[in-house]
């Protein structure tokens, strides 16, 4: 089995070093800059991490191929691209979501100890019987939380987990679940953090304008929605997920998984109430999304955080589409992990030691997600180096002659380099400028080309194992990565061929009250034809 994982690294390793004295011998290939090869780098890690089911040494031979590539085969350029470029680049600008996830992580552990999870579960085992009602009471409140994906995904987890359980529902189905909401509704909110990034891209003035009116045309997050309650409505399973299910039923929530519940995380009292839960949720929420407000109206032209430049003229969008996450979660965070370690001390549902307690808890239960996160980052520090925007700006600039098909095309486009990247803010960073350039701004095509754009940038993002929404998915399931990411794959791609189909379709009808309702029924008739298909297996 072992040797199974080690031969394929050793092959893709080969392959790279064969790859780099053939460049450096025949000199046929003088760069592999901004060119297909520039994508290689995550393929490598994702087929790897595939392949082996073992994400770490995936990650990091991808983050060596990396490298590599990018300093054209010379060992000492290579360690220093992969330590400065990659890991210290990567730490520095993910610390603000690392100190998000911890302190999450703590709250999380303190809800547990507190007794509130264990309060939620009493109720919803007495109002919710149904896994249908689980999983739509999962979908529901993922739709509710969306300010920000990575704030859904644990929010949502740490929540429903009690309740899926109880409703044996696998871990995958719920990592799943919340995958689903996760981006696809930050995605379609006007108000939240991607709304925000989103109208950064767009000219002075007309970003939140043209992103609203994109909102329609987004096919995949729209019928993503229409997939959850058509499968939870038809008790509709297949792929892999179909056997995590059955497992589920049977009492294995994880399956193949290494994942396992710890008993030092069940509530030691029993005093806890419902609204022990939903009381510092709340907090939570309210906390993060009024410093989300702040933190925007304190970001000047230089991104620095203080209170001399605080902009009371800036309205609630305008601050938000100004605000950076990684700045005001982790700020609205450590605020709301006092107010509910007040709280629940001054309840007497713990004591003050007991609270201190949960403080390395927290941390240790974010640390898988942390490492995965990290060396995703990585991955994607590594591989900008390489330019693939210029490979994809040149691509899609040969395309420009099939006009009506280009919204089928972007979206093609944005899943493959979202999938490779494992980045939805990068895939649209990279393609809304040049998809502006191709249409007049605020024309339908060009609409529907910004939404095919950031359509495909989410289903790329779902199908990526080095996605961060994906690492934090699986985190808030806490279910093990990969039987997350195969689990979901067959999902994804379906929705995918419908929105692909769809996106043709439009191109030539640019009218969303007509192209919509085509995807919605598509998306109802192919799963008919699954259930049919799959019925008596």
């Amino acid at each position: 089995m072992q040797a199974k994982k080690i031969i394929p690294k050793l092959l893709i390793v080969a392959f790279a070093v064969g790859f780099g004295i053939l460049c450096a011998v025949t000199g046929s290939i003088t760069s592999p800059i901004g060119t297909l090869w520039s994508l290689f780098p995550p393929v490598v890690a994702i087929c790897l991490a595939l392949l082996t089911k073992e994400v770490y040494s995936s990650l990091f031979i991808g983050i060596l191929v990396g490298g590599l590539l990018a300093t054209k085969f010379n060992p000492i350029h290579t360690i220093d691209s992969v330590v400065n470029d990659g890991f210290i680049s990567a730490v520095s600008g993910s610390a603000g979501i690392f100190i998000f996830l911890v302190i999450l992580g703590i709250i999380v552990a303190l809800l547990n100890k507190a007794g509130g999870s264990q309060a939620f579960g009493r109720w919803a085992s007495k109002h919710i019987k149904t896994k249908f009602g689980a999983a739509m009471a999962t979908f529901l409140f993922g739709v509710l939380i969306f300010i920000d994906d990575y704030f859904n995904c644990l929010t949502v987890g740490a929540v429903m987990r009690p309740v899926t359980d109880k409703a044996k529902i696998s871990r995958s189905k719920l990592a799943f679940l919340i995958d689903a909401t996760a981006a696809p509704v930050c995605m379609i909110a006007p108000i939240s953090s991607w709304a925000a990034a989103v109208s950064s891209y767009a000219p002075d003035g007309q970003g939140i304008s043209l992103f609203c009116k994109a909102i329609p045309y987004n096919f995949y997050s729209l019928l993503t929605f229409v997939f959850i309650i058509a499968i939870s409505a038809m008790k509709l399973d297949y792929g892999p997920m179909k056997l995590h299910e059955m497992n589920a039923l049977n009492g294995d929530l994880f399956t193949t998984g290494t994942v396992k519940e710890d008993s030092d995380e069940l509530p030691a009292t029993e005093k806890g109430r419902v609204i022990d839960l939903v009381l510092p949720i709340i907090v939570l929420i309210a906390i993060c999304v009024f410093s989300l407000f702040y933190v925007g109206r304190c970001m000047g032209e230089e991104w620095v955080f203080a209170s001399a430049n605080y902009d009371s003229s800036l309205g609630f969008i305008d601050a938000f589409s100004n605000t950076d996450a990684t700045v005001g979660l982790p700020w609205g965070g450590l605020i709301a992990l006092i107010v509910v370690i007040i709280y629940f001390v001054a309840r007497r549902l713990v004591t003050i030691k007991e609270a201190m307690e949960c403080i390395p808890k927290g941390f240790i239960a974010m640390v898988p997600a942390i490492l995965i996160l990290t060396m995703a980052t990585t991955l994607k520090n590594t591989t900008s180096l390489l330019d693939s925007e210029a490979f994809v700006n040149g691509a899609l600039e040969s395309a420009g002659a099939l006009n009506n098909f280009l919204p089928a095309i972007i979206f093609i486009v944005a899943c493959c380099i979202a999938f490779a990247t494992g980045t939805s803010w990068g895939t649209f960073g990279i393609l809304i400028p040049i998809v502006l350039s191709i249409f007049p701004v605020g024309s339908e095509l060009g609409i529907i080309g910004m939404s095919a754009c950031l359509a495909g940038a989410v289903c790329g993002d779902h199908c990526s194992p080095i996605s961060d929404t994906t690492i934090m998915s699986s985190a808030g399931a806490q279910c093990d990565h990969i039987n997350h990411v195969s689990t979901q794959l067959p999902y994804a791609l379906t929705v995918a061929a419908i929105s692909f189909v769809t996106y043709v379709v439009s191109g030539f009808i640019p009218n969303w009250f007509i192209t919509l309702p085509i995807g919605i029924v598509l998306t109802i008739i192919t799963l008919l034809a699954i259930k049919l298909a799959t019925k008596n297996k």
